[in-house]
């Protein structure tokens, strides 16, 4: 009985393919936010600098692959990440977020 409530109480599987569509689709709603690229690596560009850069994650777990620019430069520094939840996913797009409002703040 105790292994039927288990199960019943999981968290549904992460889903990488449809995490990743999800995550261009919120980024892109980002206004000063540009996609550039369909490829395997997606990039997205603040005023034509590279500052996010999002794949599918090899490996044994489904999981995104995402870089994101410490600073704005043509040869930005990148804190690197991976996110194999949905609250990785949510928690990536409030600090892209913070750092765009920084960003600004800063130019």
């Amino acid at each position: 009985m105790s292994d039927d409530l288990g199960d019943f109480f999981a968290l549904p599987p992460f889903k990488a393919d449809e995490a990743l569509v999800k995550l261009r689709r919120d980024l892109r709603e980002l206004k000063p936010l540009v996609e550039k690229g369909t490829g395997p690596v997606v990039r997205f560009e603040w005023k034509s600098l590279p500052v996010i850069e999002l794949s599918l994650a090899t490996g044994d777990k489904p999981a995104l692959a995402v870089s994101v620019a410490k600073r704005p430069s043509q040869r930005p520094e990148w804190a690197k990440h991976t996110l194999a939840s949905s609250a990785d996913v949510r928690k990536l797009l409030d600090e892209v977020k913070r750092s765009l409002k920084r960003w600004d703040d800063e130019d």
